[in-house]
């Protein structure tokens, strides 16, 4: 053998030491990730509070009220769970649209503000027990002539953009391709959805029922539009956390389920809807 075969042997079996090496670190790296401790809980409980991310519009949920402060039926019920969990919730508007990033970046531990649970979520998101259903409703100005979702053929529709109202409407194959996308504006607010109906510029919003009708009711505008009594399928809320903080939501939901048994889901129910929804 002479000597350059002997060199090339030899470079063959360091880059075969080395990719094996490389190999074992990878599968070390991985094993390491899918064991690592779940401190969810422990840090929470360490820093005294749970940081809840919120779009702070969308009353009766969470909304920012005449006097500057966020309110509402999910500010109540994570505050009554964070006393029976031990700590505190401090409360954080975001994006909406970027909900997602501000829960895996760690800017906030849930996301808690009628979030709906869909499967398409689940794959992102590790999810409460379900706490409360509704639907999306169809809204339209007073004397409309729509009046059913037949009616929304080809008709101009406004929606929350990042919101399950464009995944009902989908969902709804047959409306959905009957009012063709191109038909569809998308909006940050459930208020600027409304306004645009009121302008005429869309001639009906697919929007959140629990939103709607506590909002038509505070602003007085029952008189205005109208709720149809045809919309999408049901849907629940949760509460949203971070995929693997699976400690912080088990104690979640143990104390949601201390809420519902002493009473006190449905005392802010009660407060906020006027009777007892909960799950």
């Amino acid at each position: 053998m002479n000597i350059k075969k002997v060199f090339t042997f030899a470079l063959a079996g360091a880059l075969s030491i080395s990719m094996l090496a490389g190999c074992g670190s990878s599968s070390n790296e991985s094993t390491t990730n899918e064991s690592k401790e779940d401190t969810s809980l422990t840090d929470v409980q360490s820093a005294g509070h749970f940081t809840l991310g919120l779009d702070a519009d969308f009353a009766p949920m969470g909304f920012t009220d005449d006097n500057g402060e966020i309110v509402g039926f999910d500010i109540d019920l994570a505050k009554a769970v964070g006393e029976k969990m031990g700590v505190d919730v401090e409360v954080k508007p975001i994006d909406w649209d970027s909900k997602d990033m501000e829960l895996s970046s760690g800017k906030i531990d849930v996301i808690w503000n009628g979030f709906s649970i869909t499967d398409e979520r689940r794959q992102e998101v590790l999810f409460s027990n379900p706490y409360l259903s509704t639907k999306q409703s169809i809204v339209v100005k007073k004397g409309s002539d729509i009046t059913k979702k037949a009616d929304l053929a080809g008709k101009k529709i406004a929606l929350q953009d990042g919101s399950t109202s464009e995944d009902a409407l989908k969902a709804d194959t047959a409306t959905y391709e009957s009012v063709g996308d191109d038909n569809i504006s998308r909006f940050k607010e459930n208020s600027q959805v409304l306004m645009e109906v009121d302008s005429g510029r869309a001639d009906a919003a697919v929007i959140d029922e629990v939103f709607v009708r506590y909002y038509l009711q505070k602003e007085n505008l029952l008189d205005k539009y109208t709720v149809l009594e045809e919309g999408f399928d049901e849907e629940d809320y949760g509460v949203g956390g971070r995929k693997g903080d699976y400690a912080l939501m088990e104690a979640i939901n143990k104390a949601l389920d201390e809420c519902k048994a002493d009473g006190t889901t449905s005392e802010i129910s009660q407060k906020w809807f006027g009777e007892d929804l909960i799950k």
